[in-house]
């Protein structure tokens, strides 16, 4: 029997590269199903909702319900729609999020001086209008948030730059940070994923691959961690890491999550 009742899985990085799947990504799947452990993938990727990941993982004959499944994207959507019901937000992003946005009911605004609330995500057509706009959008004490902090995202190729470097220039011509960050590894993001599993911190493993989100998301909810070392994070970055962002274990792959079942 396993010491826990949960696991929250990173993606991209941890079970996928892209579109295509890690080797040992299945067996670890298969340790974690069979140890009686619930299941929640939390990715941190802002243009994507919980149907995308099912069909991605579908062809590779991993069964996902779109219930189990959260990303910063519907993390930030249902965050803003609780607590800012009736705000204008001002969305630097691209159309998928917006899209993510809409269906929760969240009122987006074009119009920088008609910004009450600012949120900074991943945007493909970022450019110097856009962050002049964002610039605008953020005159005064308007909520400024951010979807999540990666400054780089892991595709096919390697990496391109994320969410972070957006934000980072945001925050340079605003004078000021986000308010809070809505995904990993944020307490919003945590509270979320533990209203899913509806489980005790203590009972719960979070394995991901990046130290500053997803092992960090664990810490500071009181999570036991591990680490992956199929996505961003070698043994360089862990050993030079902060003692908040060291994770309880390393494994190889998710495959060897078996050992500490």
């Amino acid at each position: 029997m396993t010491d826990y009742e949960a696991v929250i899985l990173d993606v991209d990085g941890t079970i996928v590269r892209g579109e295509e799947l890690l080797p040992g990504a299945t067996d670890g799947l298969r340790a974690l199903e069979a140890a009686g452990c619930s299941r929640l993938l939390f990715s941190n990727n802002p243009t994507r909702g919980a149907d995308h990941y099912r069909e991605t993982l579908a062809p590779h004959g991993i069964d996902v319900d779109p219930g189990t499944v959260l990303t910063s994207a519907t993390v930030s959507a249902e965050y803003l729609a609780a607590t800012h019901p009736d705000a204008a937000v001002y969305l630097v992003g691209g159309e998928r999020l917006e899209a993510i946005l809409d269906d929760a009911a969240v009122d987006l605004t074009t119009e920088p001086e008609a910004a009450e609330v600012v949120l900074g995500s991943f945007d493909k057509g970022f450019s110097f209008g856009t962050l002049w706009e964002a610039l605008r959008a953020l005159e005064g004490d308007v909520p400024f948030y951010g979807t999540d902090p990666d400054t780089t995202i892991p595709v096919d190729e390697g990496e391109m730059p994320g969410s972070g470097a957006i934000l980072a220039a945001m925050e340079a011509v605003a004078g000021r940070e986000p308010d809070a960050i809505l995904g990993k590894p944020s307490s919003i993001a945590a509270a979320a994923a533990m209203n899913r599993l509806d489980v005790d911190p203590r009972d719960t493993l979070v394995v991901g691959d990046r130290l500053d989100t997803d092992i960090e998301l664990g810490n500071r909810a009181g999570m036991e961690t591990a680490l992956v070392l199929t996505g961003v994070t070698d043994r360089a970055d862990l050993a030079a890491a902060d003692a908040d962002a060291r994770p309880d274990h390393v494994l190889e792959a998710l495959s060897a999550v078996d050992e500490l079942l």
